[in-house]
């Protein structure tokens, strides 16, 4: 028996359902650049002007969440398909990101690993400076 008390094998309806929905609402890294710019969604970098500045994902829209109530319904058309990202897996900005497209009536998803991880994955990033291929070890 684990601690919850359900028999090590046993089906987990729960589980199910959670993993269902996860992977229903999240995206990652390499699905958004495999689909992106073409995909039919908007691809929004949440993040304050700072780190937008510091890069940024080419081609993606900067609206930081505490302006996504405000101006996201100006910006994006109703309808639309919006994949928010912020930093990265220790970063929750996203998350309330999401949280706010989904208040305004939007289908969006989660970038799972943010910026960090398209770097990561050499995916281009861009800079006041142009584009930079992005590297393992960060750009």
């Amino acid at each position: 028996m684990t601690t919850a008390g359900a028999a090590v094998g046993a089906v987990d309806d729960d589980a199910e359902a959670y993993f269902g929905a996860k992977l229903r609402f999240e995206i990652d890294v390499m699905d958004v650049a495999e689909n992106f710019p073409a995909g039919g969604f908007v691809l929004v970098d949440t993040r304050r002007r700072a780190s937008w500045d510091h890069g940024h994902i080419p081609g993606a829209v900067h609206l930081p969440t505490a302006d996504i109530p405000s101006r996201a319904p100006d910006l994006i058309p109703a309808g639309t398909d919006v994949v928010v990202y912020s930093w990265g897996p220790g970063c929750n900005g996203s998350t309330f990101a999401a949280l706010a497209f989904a208040a305004l009536g939007y289908r969006v998803r989660e970038m799972i690993g943010g910026i960090e991880y398209w770097a990561r994955n050499g995916h281009p990033v861009e800079t006041a400076s142009g584009v930079s291929q992005g590297s393992p070890t960060g750009w």
